[in-house]
Parts: C-alpha cells; sequence; structure tokens
C-alpha cells in the first residue's frame, strides 16, 4: 500500500511526530512505500535544526532526516506554516524542503491511504 502521511503537531509538545514516525517506520519495514510527508502547522517545527534536546532524549529532526535518506521520503513543509513560524531554506535539515499545499493535494491523490497524525 503506497502511504501518505501528514504532520500537524510540533515536536516534544505532542505525541503526533512521535506516532508518524513510528507508523513510518512499521510501514516501511512492512513493504508499503511511503513517498511523501507533509508537514503542516506546527508540524513544521519538526523541520529545523535549531532543535537541540538534551543527550538522553530522542531527536527527532534527526529521525526524520536518516528516514527520509534511507526511504527516498520527500519530507515537505508548509510554506506558509513555516514563515510564520520564522523557518526559511537556510535552516532547514538534510531532507525537508519548503513547498506549498499543493503537495499535500497531490500526496491525497497519489497515495492510496492519506494519513494524519495531530489536530
Amino acid at each position: 500500500m503506497k502511504f501518505g502521511l501528514m504532520v500537524s503537531e510540533g515536536p516534544y509538545t505532542h505525541q503526533a511526530s512521535d506516532t508518524a514516525f513510528k507508523f513510518a517506520a512499521a510501514a516501511l519495514e512492512k513493504g508499503h512505500q511511503i513517498d511523501r510527508i507533509f508537514f503542516y502547522h506546527d508540524g513544521v517545527n519538526n523541520a529545523t535544526r535549531l532543535t537541540e534536546p538534551p543527550q538522553d532524549d530522542r531527536h527527532i529532526v534527526n529521525r526524520w532526516s536518516a528516514l527520509a535518506e534511507q526511504h527516498g521520503i520527500d519530507l515537505v513543509v508548509c510554506v506558509a506554516a513555516a514563515l510564520r513560524r520564522g523557518i526559511k531554506d537556510e535552516i532547514l535539515p538534510k531532507g525537508f524542503r519548503i513547498s506549498g499545499l499543493g503537495q499535500l493535494v497531490e500526496t491525497g491523490i497519489q497515495s492510496d491511504r492519506l494519513v494524519v497524525f495531530g489536530d
């Protein structure tokens, strides 16, 4: 099955980001396909190199980058939501890119299921 994901909550403030990551990893492990993950609303906070969690905590941003690199997943950050939160291309980690809502619509059309994490 081909999944598209949308994450609309930030890391460390809501379980949605962790749950989305674990879902994606499990789906890929089972042989499913994920071409794109769209970060929307506060979910865009998953896409900043400025995140520095304590050494004994998980680094959610790095997890997303590694997953995308390993499986060729397109990590798209909503431009309007990103700019409202001060996130620009210069601070995006490896694997993330900024684009518009058209990418979310395209993901919904091209996927068998669009799974939403967060409000």
